[in-house]
């Protein structure tokens, strides 16, 4: 019996398609690349000038310490929301519904704006001034960071949810207690779950600081604002905070990549080292 080779289908919609999209997209880049009114000399001069450069920084500065802010707020609130008190888990829902229904945009102006309607903090002989406190700063740090605990509280509820009620009861019939079987089954093993929408939330961060710029918090986006509002650069300037956006955001999903490989390695183990001790104790039970 001799053998006939199967030759697939050529689908020519899609060769087409895609032959139109390489020309769409080499036509746009010919346009770009050619046009008169951008001075692509100057973007390598400010591609390190010291001015972006610290802008680069501060973003990075917002995006680290609103994340931490925003990762233990949101453990928090996701604690509160799965709470049998009702009280408790009615403020993490309407924490969780504000902050998620209100536009951050909108929150950035109004932190930056507190002092219109708290000019002060007065406790007996002691007088603060908002305006000492809330800087544009501590403004853009408290948008983001209360904004993201919203989404941080949804992420880690669901990844606590995703473990099955199974790892719990083995917890318990190994001794642990409560908090034990928490932090040492249960997290661990929803970090698989939740590791990788924290990551997505991370490298959107980056991103979402340039809305600080609004009230001039001097991250990567206003330096480059400050910039072509004296040489009028502006696409050029653009095009210089883009390249770094899209730097910064390429390490952090290089390193949102390795830590997901290590963690599913890491819990793959502890989850089998439960199960493994959990049935050598039914095996004494029943030997016994």
């Amino acid at each position: 019996m001799t053998s006939q080779k199967v030759i697939p289908a050529r689908n020519w919609g899609q060769r087409a398609a895609a032959a139109l999209l390489i020309a769409l997209v080499a036509l746009l880049l010919f346009m770009v690349g050619t046009s008169r009114h951008i001075s692509w000399s100057a973007i390598p001069q400010y591609i390190f000038d010291e001015t972006i450069l610290d802008g680069i920084r501060l973003t990075i500065l917002f995006t680290v310490l609103s994340m931490i802010i925003s990762i233990i707020a949101g453990a928090i609130l996701a604690m509160l929301r799965l709470s049998p008190n009702p009280i408790l888990a009615g403020f993490a829902s309407l924490y969780i519904w504000f902050f998620r229904g209100t536009p951050l945009l909108v929150q950035i102006i109004f932190w930056f704006n507190i002092q219109l309607f708290i000019p002060s903090i007065d406790v007996g002989a002691i007088h603060i001034d908002m305006n000492v406190i809330i800087t544009a700063f501590v403004a853009a740090l408290l948008a983001l960071s209360l904004n993201e605990a919203a989404y941080m509280a949804e992420i880690m509820r669901g990844g606590l949810m995703a473990v099955d009620n199974g790892q719990n009861e083995a917890a318990k019939a190994l001794g642990y207690t409560p908090t034990q079987a928490m932090l040492r089954i249960i997290f661990p093993q929803a970090l698989r779950v939740i590791i990788p929408p924290i990551g997505n939330q991370t490298i959107s961060m980056l991103k979402t600081t340039s809305l600080v710029s609004v009230v001039a918090a001097q991250d990567l986006l206003t330096r480059a604002q400050n910039i072509y509002a004296r040489n009028f650069l502006i696409i050029e300037l653009l095009i210089v905070a883009s390249i770094w956006y899209l730097v910064m955001t390429t390490i952090a999903s290089a390193i949102q990549f390795v830590i997901e490989q290590r963690l599913g390695k890491s819990t793959n183990q502890a989850s089998g080292l439960l199960q493994s001790a959990l049935r050598l104790m039914r095996a004494e039970g029943r030997n016994g």
